[in-house]
């Protein structure tokens, strides 16, 4: 799945490009090259519009949601929260693109391949972190609670949690087992950003994704009411949709909304 992250990194490089960018990301370029994906990526098959469309679709997203947690953790920074995770990690260049404070530790927590791969494109850029940034590799499905404590993370101060784009991956339990490991590591005050699938998203995207991309794995939408679902798991929730947040950073969306938009997939979460 690391490979999916090297295809976000694309779509940020191509956002900082802009003349308008919603976020600079100086590394996602370094990022993507590696991985091949620098400056085209593989093109849909000629005449397919449709897949053409999706793949628009899911940049937009990416960047919406980039910008999305991007103010979260300025947010949870500036009220003093001085531990930031980052769940399935990837590509994430936040350690080296935000201003931290100098106390901030930010883990990044991802399987061994990815993290080797982003280490040796952070050599080769000679990137310096803007905080104490802490690679712990482990396996999401797996003890990673153990590895992260064991990597200095205290459960007793609060945390800011990111997981983004990765929900989308797990099964349904999965997901339960994640949040269920993520509160007990959370102190109150602690604050957590998710992007959710949107309700029928893997029927639109995932019905003729080809074997092995990225809409292929994809396998848990958002539940009826993620605010009512958080709340079951301790945290008071807002959830905000795509459109609503597109449109509060400049970039509306132009089509009408489909009923299947339903409640909002872009989360941000307090810790009771």
């Amino acid at each position: 799945m690391w490979a999916t992250a090297v295809g976000v990194a694309r779509v940020r490089a191509l956002e900082t490009e802009r003349a308008d960018p919603l976020f600079r990301d100086p590394l996602a370029r370094a990022f993507a090259a590696a991985g091949g994906l620098w400056p085209s990526s593989p093109p849909p098959p000629e005449g397919d519009e449709a897949a053409r469309r999706r793949r628009l679709a899911v940049a937009f997203s990416i960047v919406v949601r980039t910008k999305f947690l991007d103010d979260l953790l300025r947010q949870a920074s500036a009220s003093g929260i001085r531990q930031v995770v980052l769940l399935g990690a990837g590509m994430d260049s936040r350690a080296f693109r935000i201003n931290w404070p100098e106390d901030t530790r930010l883990f990044e927590v991802d399987t061994a391949e990815p993290l080797d791969f982003k280490d040796s494109v952070l050599r080769q850029e000679r990137a310096v972190p803007r905080c104490r940034r802490i690679p712990v590799t482990a396996d999401l499905r797996e003890d990673w609670p153990a590895a992260l404590a064991a990597a200095g993370h205290d459960a007793a101060e609060p945390t800011v949690w990111i997981a983004e784009g990765l929900l989308i991956y797990l099964p349904q339990d999965a997901v339960e087992v994640l949040l269920a490991r993520i509160g007990a590591q959370s102190a109150p005050g602690s604050r957590m950003g998710l992007t959710l699938a949107s309700r029928g998203v893997i029927e639109r995207f995932g019905a003729d994704a080809a074997p092995g991309s990225a809409a292929s794995l994809w396998v848990s939408e958002m539940p009826d009411d993620p605010v009512d679902w958080l709340a079951g798991h301790g945290w008071d929730a807002q959830a905000h949709t795509l459109r609503e947040r597109a449109a509060a950073y400049g970039r509306p969306i132009s089509t009408p909304p489909g009923h299947e938009e339903g409640p909002g997939s872009l989360i941000a979460a307090v810790r009771r």
